[in-house]
């Protein structure tokens, strides 16, 4: 059980409320982290993580200074990172499975973390989750920490604002404190944050979630190329059905947290559907089987790029 805690190993706990009761340091630290100013973050500087994707990078990474994710409401923004290479990864998860994406995400840091002039240590910070009803969030909150116990690397917990301690109360309602995370990569900074421009291939990569892809590693850091797919997806003409329902019925059939969501949720559900009605065949996206390349522009944008 390697997760610690001011270098303690921890032992697993029953249940969050009981990790905080244990552990009041890890209190106090997600309120500071929960009243901190949102940062809005420069989309020219930027990486941006969708759900059910994970990114890693360095310092000497010239196209990407920022790791960035939001719009979690249930789901957890998961970062580890490495405090002697400053490698980092930061990944968007959603419960989906759990068990094998946690050992991804530990070996995107560790691979890019073997100079052994540059000791330090792993350290973890989750965010996300609320006291949603279904419980949804304590239950993911639980297995990430399990997983991480599991792994055989040392992993120290520094920020743990999770479920009951990023619950805030609007109208009556339970909505997460703080929905989305971003990490300086050069000074290793965490703050919350929020993010206009959520690209590139927004509703590509979108698609590929919503039609059941599992995590995947986006971001070639050596090269600075964001890859997408391939992925596979049939024809489905009966999601059309969702573009003619109002936004209650998307709600509670499309979200988890359907009291929860941010005012964009079904407009983002409905251009995703849109663009798998437009494109009912994975292969006209990914012809001849390849992936999708984007790589920075000296402008700051990312444009799509072919390489064999």
């Amino acid at each position: 059980m390697p997760l610690l805690i001011q270098n303690r190993r921890i032992e697993r706990p029953g249940s969050t409320v009981d990790l905080f009761a244990r552990y009041p340091h890890l209190q106090e630290n997600a309120r500071v982290f929960r009243s901190m100013p949102v940062v809005d973050v420069d989309p020219k500087c930027l990486l941006y993580i969708q759900q059910r994707e994970f990114a890693a990078t360095t310092p000497a990474d010239n196209s990407v200074a920022v790791l960035g994710s939001d719009d979690a409401t249930t789901c957890h923004l998961v970062l580890v990172r490495h405090t002697g290479s400053g490698a980092a990864c930061l990944a968007h998860c959603d419960g989906s499975s759990t068990w094998s994406e946690v050992p991804l995400i530990v070996k995107a840091v560790t691979s890019l973390s073997k100079d052994p002039a540059k000791e330090g240590r792993l350290e973890l910070h989750l965010v996300g989750g609320f006291d949603d009803e279904s419980k949804t969030s304590h239950k993911l909150s639980l297995n990430l920490l399990s997983a991480f116990q599991r792994q055989k690397e040392d992993i120290h917990l520094e920020t743990c604002c999770i479920t009951e301690m990023n619950d805030v109360l609007v109208d009556g309602a339970h909505r997460p404190g703080v929905h989305g995370i971003g990490i300086n990569i050069k000074t290793g900074e965490v703050f919350p944050a929020s993010f206009p421009y959520k690209g590139p291939a927004e509703e590509l990569r979108s698609a590929r979630t919503f039609t059941g892809g599992q995590m995947a590693d986006i971001y070639d850091s050596n090269k600075g190329v964001v890859k997408i797919g391939p992925c596979k997806w049939s024809p489905n003409l009966d999601i059309s059905f969702w573009l003619s329902q109002d936004d209650d019925t998307i709600l509670k059939y499309l979200s988890t947290s359907p009291t929860a969501e941010p005012p964009h949720f079904v407009q983002h559900i409905k251009s995703t559907i849109q663009f798998l009605l437009e494109h009912p065949s994975s292969d006209s996206v990914f012809p001849g089987g390849q992936p999708q390349h984007y790589r920075r522009t000296e402008q700051g944008d990312w444009e799509n790029v072919n390489q064999t």
